[in-house]
């Protein structure tokens, strides 16, 4: 049934919903919630502490513009005669023009957390006026828990939720929604019914253990994880299987270019990266389409190893494309091919977003003539008007910034030339063998795991946050040393709009504390050019200090920077703090990580820190990550780089993963008209591959 059925789903939010790959009821239905809120009750502010994401109400006991961006900060205080600061940026006046006249009464949800002043504060809370309230407003009474939504600019979780209040009652209509598992699958494991469980996880009872819940572990949770687990699964095994049934390029080894290379060095390889580059060579030698995922922990030179593998198509007459997430990376990696490749005499361009149209018509009228060798680029290699002449070997950085389209618009502009093209993915996130064998089922496996000699090791240090100040003091007294240094702000909320504010916060309280010095910020709300801008500025030295939100854990190289200060660790996996961390020690001076923790640490939490203070070894801290997970403190895929689904997260559903790899197996064999219809219903348009 299309989704313009439903009342309320007009062709403006029909087209905001095709954002979401949502065109029917039953894709909305299976469009699931990425976490859930509690506003089935009002909490005294004198029971909050950091970290709660709660519904208080409360009156404005004072309020008053603040610092150079003139920020908003209102008190607010309740019957428990309890108080907490709610801080509002980029203010309309008109829309808060109430919220600074004291006694007004006011409810609001948000997460709570410690301020600089050492005071709770709320930044950004959703909130509204207590005589304005009415039975449909997002912050009313809810008889159940709130599900919240990934979605998009310009659609409210409020009409989100109104629209599954909708759809729900079509699951009654008999075949509306066919059951996809075997009876056999879904009496071994005791699943729900397909409607009851979408019940439950759309609108959870307000009884509800939520801690189950957000863990992942609800009956009605688990029968969909199994579920898209499978069709995870059967996805890659599918794209293996394609990719094998297509004939590609055989390339002879590129003895004299890789020699000619090797030669102008600065360095040597190490014994990893030789190995590795043998085994990419022997894949490449085979007309079967190379699939291979390389693994390197920060700084152990994946790049150069690419950078052999290229010589090989290159010197062969073919072509080849090197993606990255992010325009800043594309640049990074621009400027070492052509270090490495232009006294070989091999054209090498980079195509990105920002060029203009006329740059950007110039580099690709000389790709279909063979002319540039290597093209290096973000999404702007996925435009039609991107044509190969020959292109052979594709390689992407970071592989779980794109999606399979990605890989699959690539591999058709392959295609175009008779051929299949071979694929190199890499990572610096070191993800454990047996749950890359899952999370990558499609691909084989190299692993860089020794680092070039003489790199100079971070010493990490645990502070907390009670002593911030002298944490300042010590930024000053770096800066003051013609060195640069990190800022990191994390927040649990998912939101960009409030990590920036959060990140906003700390910028506007650092510049003011430490008026001497230059603060630059960075974060996820900023375009592309803005970021640009920024890390530019960084990278030439005309910041001291940035102040970012995890937006620099991905490839940023900047070698004068060796401070760096990561606020509330304990929220982010070791994984993504790994990562952070390693934006430092790239040149050469000692470099310090500064944890600074909100006390008190959980035992599991302060095992963490501990353990990464005490190693920089990525995989043995991947490894180490996945045992420390109690319960509530699960941190999952999204913070480990990990390809992020619906309902299932790879990390903290591991314990599964042997089971599903067998139903998949039963379904291929016994079922073997389901598994479209899985992948169809879990990875939808992600599944191209399927159609060629």
């Amino acid at each position: 049934m299309n989704i313009t059925s439903l009342k309320g789903a007009g062709p403006k939010t029909a087209e905001l919903l095709a954002n979401l790959d949502i065109f029917t009821t039953q894709d909305l239905l299976f469009h699931l919630p990425i976490r859930y809120e509690d506003r089935s009750k009002i909490y005294s502010i004198s029971t909050l502490k950091s970290g709660d994401r709660v519904l208080i109400e409360g009156t404005v006991d004072y309020a008053q513009f603040v610092g150079k961006r003139h920020y908003l900060k209102c008190v607010l205080s309740d019957a428990s005669n309890a108080s907490i600061d709610l801080i509002f940026y980029h203010l309309v006046h008109v829309h808060h023009k109430r919220l600074v006249h004291a006694r007004t009464a006011v409810r609001c949800f948000g997460e709570v957390r410690i301020g600089f002043s050492g005071h709770l504060e709320i930044v950004h809370p959703e909130y509204i006026y207590t005589d304005e309230l009415t039975e449909n407003n997002l912050l009313s009474l809810s008889p159940c828990l709130s599900p919240v939504y990934s979605t998009t600019k310009g659609l409210s979780q409020i009409t989100l939720r109104k629209l599954m209040r909708q759809a729900l009652p079509l699951l009654q209509q008999e075949n509306y929604f066919p059951e996809l598992l075997p009876d056999s699958i879904i009496n071994k494991n005791n699943f729900l019914p397909l409607q009851e469980a979408l019940s439950i996880i759309h609108f959870p009872p307000v009884n509800i253990n939520l801690e189950i819940l957000l863990d992942g572990k609800h009956p009605a949770q688990q029968r969909f994880i199994f579920e898209e687990l499978i069709a995870h699964q059967l996805s890659l095994q599918n794209m293996r299987h394609y990719a094998r049934l297509n004939t590609a390029i055989a390339l002879p080894h590129a003895e004299n270019l890789s020699k000619k290379l090797l030669a102008q060095l600065s360095f040597q390889l190490t014994g990893a990266q030789q190995r590795v580059i043998s085994e990419i060579e022997k894949d490449i030698s085979q007309n079967i389409p190379m699939l291979r995922l390389m693994q390197g922990d920060v700084g152990s030179g994946k790049t150069i190893v690419a950078c052999f593998a290229a010589l090989n198509a290159i010197a062969a007459g073919y072509q080849v494309a090197f993606m990255a997430p992010t325009e800043i990376l594309c640049e990074q990696h621009y400027q070492n091919f052509l270090r490495w490749l232009s006294p070989l005499n091999i054209s090498v361009e980079l195509l990105l977003g920002k060029h203009t149209n006329a740059e950007q018509n110039k580099i690709k009228s000389r790709l279909p003539s063979g002319e540039i060798k290597l093209i290096i680029g973000t999404h702007a290699l996925f435009q039609d008007d991107v044509e190969f002449k020959n292109l052979c070997l594709f390689i992407i950085d970071e592989q779980h910034r794109f999606g399979v389209n990605q890989r699959l618009a690539l591999m058709e502009k392959g295609l175009k030339t008779g051929y299949f093209p071979h694929q190199l993915i890499m990572t610096a996130t070191p993800i454990p063998r047996t749950l890359a064998m899952t999370a990558y089922a499609d691909l084989d496996f190299s692993v860089i795991d020794e680092l070039p000699p003489g790199r100079k090791p971070i010493s990490t240090v645990l502070i907390s946050s009670a002593k911030r100040d002298e944490i300042i003091l010590r930024v000053r007294e770096n800066c003051k040393l013609k060195k640069q240094a990190y800022w990191i702000c994390t927040l649990i909320e998912e939101s960009d709009i409030l990590q920036c504010q959060a990140a906003e916060t700390t910028a506007q309280y650092l510049q003011d504390e430490l008026k001497d010095l230059r603060v630059g910020l960075i974060h996820g709300r900023l375009s592309s050019e803005e970021k640009n801008a920024v890390m530019d500025a960084f990278s030439r030295g005309e910041i001291d200090l940035l102040v970012a939100t995890t937006v620099v854990e991905v490839g940023v190289d900047v070698a004068n920077a060796s401070l760096m200060i990561i606020e509330n660790p304990e929220r982010l996996g070791l994984a993504q703090l790994h990562q952070l961390r390693g934006r430092i020690g790239r040149g050469n001076e000692l470099s310090f990580c500064v944890l600074l923790y909100q006390h008190p640490l959980s035992e599991i939490a302060k095992k963490r820190l501990i353990l990464l203070r005490e190693t920089q070894n990525g995989f043995a801290i991947a490894e180490a990550d996945l045992e420390m997970r109690g319960p509530g403190e699960v941190l999952g895929a999204r913070q480990s780089g990990l390809a992020q689904l619906r309902v299932a997260d790879l990390i903290r559903d591991q314990y599964l993963l042997q089971q599903v790899k067998r139903a998949s197996e039963f379904i291929v064999k016994e079922h073997p008209d389901l598994s479209a219809k899985l992948i169809q219903r879990w990875i939808g348009a992600e599944v191209k591959y399927l159609k060629v």
